[in-house]
């Protein structure tokens, strides 16, 4: 999630276990260790690719956060020794270990269990949702202005929490209204993601994938009995052959688990990593290698520009996610014209 998502779930935490003792001052203690495992993004790598497939590593792994809890919880117990070590403790290990797993709900990938597996991602929330956030921040400025206030801290985060608990339940209900239509397609054995779009748990998308073909559908909650329209994007597979030994190919197929869209650019052979953003908007894509008398020479990994931001999409958004637009093509990111299709 986003640093004030996380700062606002950290100083919530450290509030409701440490705010009746320690007063207002906590909650800026529990801010800066909530934002403490994302510092991994002023470490260079040595590439884009490896600094975009390493972040969310080593820092948000819960076997370096929990050593690491201990020797804060020490720390700090020497500093205010009024809370006691396993009050500092706790609070050390709550604001650090919800950290990554709620990151985990996101798109993005955690590497939760650093150094063994792949990223973890649960995908059911947007990494920005302000009807998750809005909670956690209400519940510190009430504290702010009343420290006795501990039950609004608690309030917040049970109402953030059980907006998590609703996300997952919302894309089991996407996931079972798209799946039909995606086997009637020829996609029932695709790998498929199924995703909230932008700022929302309301409007979904659900992309499905397979060595020849792409396929996106966009629907919600309020779009009552319309039928599914899918939108198909084709894939390169030669284009993905030819670049499957570099590493960083490799790499980013193992972080995005193959979600990715190869394409040639002025000489270019590009990665995209298609689940991040949508369509159009896509901020992650990749130079893997360029092709130079015939022959490909490696890319290293340099990230391309990304798009500008379209500020008139976000009406669109808006009303795709309200149901007054009922069809948004993500291949331009506009309403097709009556009568027509994307």
């Amino acid at each position: 999630m986003d640093s004030i998502t996380q700062m606002a779930l950290g100083a919530s935490i450290a509030g409701l276990v440490a705010g009746k003792t320690l007063g207002r001052s906590v909650l800026i203690t529990g801010a800066l260790l909530g934002t403490l495992p994302d510092l991994d993004v002023l470490i260079d790598y040595g590439s884009a690719v490896a600094n975009f497939t390493q972040h969310r590593g080593f820092s948000h792994s819960l076997f370096v956060l929990a050593p690491l809890s201990l020797l804060l919880a020490a720390l700090f117990w020497r500093w205010k020794p009024q809370l006691g070590f396993s009050r500092w403790l706790l609070l050390t290990a709550l604001v650090l270990l919800t950290h990554p797993i709620l990151d985990t709900f996101t798109t993005y990938g955690t590497q939760l269990f650093w150094p063994l597996g792949r990223p973890l991602a649960i995908s059911s929330v947007f990494i920005i949702d302000p009807l998750y956030t809005l909670p956690l921040l209400a519940g510190c400025a009430a504290f702010l202005l009343r420290p006795a206030a501990v039950r609004v801290l608690a309030a917040g985060l049970l109402l953030s929490t059980g907006y998590l608990g609703w996300s997952f339940a919302a894309q089991q209900v996407i996931t079972e209204r798209v799946q039909p239509a995606l086997a009637s397609a020829g996609f029932a054995d695709a790998e498929l993601l199924v995703q909230p779009m932008p700022f929302n748990t309301v409007l979904w998308r659900a992309t499905a994938i397979t060595e020849q073909q792409r396929v996106e559908i966009v629907t919600g909650f309020l779009d009552g009995d319309s039928p599914l329209m899918l939108e198909y994007f084709p894939r390169q597979p030669e284009l993905a052959n030819s670049v499957a030994q570099l590493p960083e190919t490799r790499r980013l197929e193992w972080f995005t688990r193959g979600f990715l869209d190869y394409q040639t650019r002025n000489g270019e052979i590009t990665a995209t990593d298609v689940r991040l953003g949508i369509p159009g908007a896509h901020p992650f894509t990749f130079v893997l290698a360029n092709e130079r008398d015939g022959a490909l020479v490696n890319g290293n990994g340099e990230q391309a520009p990304r798009p500008a931001f379209n500020n008139a999409a976000l009406p669109l958004l808006w009303g795709r996610i309200t149901g007054a637009i009922p069809i948004l093509c993500l291949a331009n990111l506009a309403t097709p014209a009556p009568g027509q299709e994307c």
